[in-house]
């Protein structure tokens, strides 16, 4: 398996690679119903996937990381978007993990630029699916992710997985019968066999709270004083006896 992604234009350009746009969008648009009015960033390759979220007075914004071959936005720095703290309602990350060099920093990157409660987007290969197997799509390529590891690695970096989904459950034949049939299989797909669907896609919200300090909380240094009472004793030596106990007796 290539550790790069190759060919996100002419695979999109296709009939396999224009009926898989079109399965994931589908579920992106049942995930975010209210994104026309929402800013919404797709970083990777997203233009295939920002056109099934509804249309509305929300901006959109196209950036490519340096990591993918082709460009389809502003080229950018994974690791630092030329983009003003918590400017956006969204985030959708598309064909962007499987091929960076620093998942976490780009997940850092988009944790700052989201508003408070923002959500993230993230489709990505499934690793038990069949897409990951066979490497004429972009999706077979790259870093794929088991449903546990993606969420895992959403959480490290201070998102809280809100929901999961998946697309793609016919096996990636370029045949047209076998395009034409594909959307025959995503209903049953999702009841059967969710675990192995072709690709993932998490819905991620934006944790304010995880940024605060967590853990043990640090102990001041204390100083043990002996505390005395209103007599003047010390409190906790031993009382003294009675008639005049304390005073040792004389030795016959």
């Amino acid at each position: 398996m290539s550790d790069k992604v190759h060919g996100l234009r002419s695979f999109h350009a296709s009939p396999l690679g224009g009926m898989a746009a079109r399965l994931v969008r589908a579920r992106l648009g049942a995930l975010w119903p209210e994104a026309g009015r929402l800013d919404v960033a797709g970083i990777g390759w997203a233009r295939p996937f920002l056109k099934g979220l509804p249309s509305g007075p929300g901006r959109r914004l196209l950036l490519t990381p340096e990591t993918l071959h082709a460009a389809d936005g502003a080229r950018v720095q994974e690791g630092r978007l030329p983009l003003p703290d918590r400017c956006l309602d969204g985030i959708v990350l598309a064909h962007a993990l499987e091929a960076s060099h620093a998942p976490r920093a780009l997940l850092r990157e988009c944790w700052r630029v989201l508003r408070d409660h923002g959500r993230l987007l993230v489709v990505v290969p499934n690793r038990l699916g069949n897409w990951a197997l066979f490497e004429h799509t972009p999706f077979g390529q790259g870093r794929p992710f088991s449903p546990g590891q993606a969420q895992r690695l959403l959480e490290a970096q201070m998102f809280r997985v809100t929901r999961r989904d998946g697309a793609l459950f016919q096996p990636p034949l370029p045949w047209r019968w076998a395009v034409n049939l594909a959307p025959a299989w995503e209903a049953p797909g999702r009841w059967a066999m969710a675990r192995f669907a072709g690709v993932l896609v998490l819905e991620a919200e934006k944790d304010a709270f995880a940024a605060l300090p967590a853990g043990a909380v640090a102990v001041r240094r204390r100083v043990v004083v002996p505390v005395r009472s209103a007599a003047g004793r010390r409190l906790g030596a031993p009382a003294p006896r009675a008639g005049g106990a304390g005073r040792r007796a004389p030795a016959r």
